[in-house]
């Protein structure tokens, strides 16, 4: 059996980090969740990290969601070492937000140098920003940045999936 791999969401303060883990995870996902000491626009954060697993063709995975929150940042190092990828997530209507997430991304790949794909989230409501549009913001490539609803399973999945094919086309270059 491989050993599993270890794939990293980030993002800022609700982005849909622990939902996403939840989403797709396959088991009970640890959480650790505390009452926000400060105003986040949410009665908990993430302090530590959230951890789930999927298994994708007997390949485990295991998910960390990391904490949102600078203050929290020394986590970022800590659960990106040795990650296979990063999935940032940025809540598409909330582009005041954006910056933070720009700085999460410098600051993990700067020390982590991971491939990495940006997900879009909360893609089922009204004015919020299209995976084009943030890819411009970010100076990425449109087909590193995707939509997707946290909540749904096919649009998580279909990140991942994204994270993975980049990873596996460069390993193949």
């Amino acid at each position: 059996m491989n050993a599993p791999l270890k794939l990293v969401i980030s993002g800022p303060v609700g982005a849909g980090k622990t939902t996403f883990v939840q989403t797709l995870s396959e088991t009970e996902v640890v959480s650790t969740e505390a009452d926000a000491t400060e105003d986040i626009g949410k009665a908990t954060t993430t302090v530590a990290f959230d951890f789930g697993t999927l298994n994708i063709d007997g390949q485990e995975l295991h998910l960390y969601g990391t904490p949102g929150q600078d203050r929290f940042d020394f986590m970022w190092d800590v659960l990106c070492e040795g990650a296979l990828g990063l999935v940032l997530l940025v809540a598409g209507n909330k582009p005041q937000d954006f910056l933070h997430a720009r700085h999460i991304l410098e600051f993990i790949t700067s020390r982590n140098p991971v491939p990495f794909v940006v997900g879009v989230t909360r893609q089922d409501l009204p004015d919020v920003w299209a995976p084009q549009d943030v890819a411009a913001y970010f100076d990425l490539p449109v087909g590193q940045v995707l939509g997707l609803q946290a909540t749904e399973a096919v649009s998580a999945r279909n990140v991942l999936i994204r994270l993975l094919e980049s990873q596996l086309a460069k390993e193949t270059v």
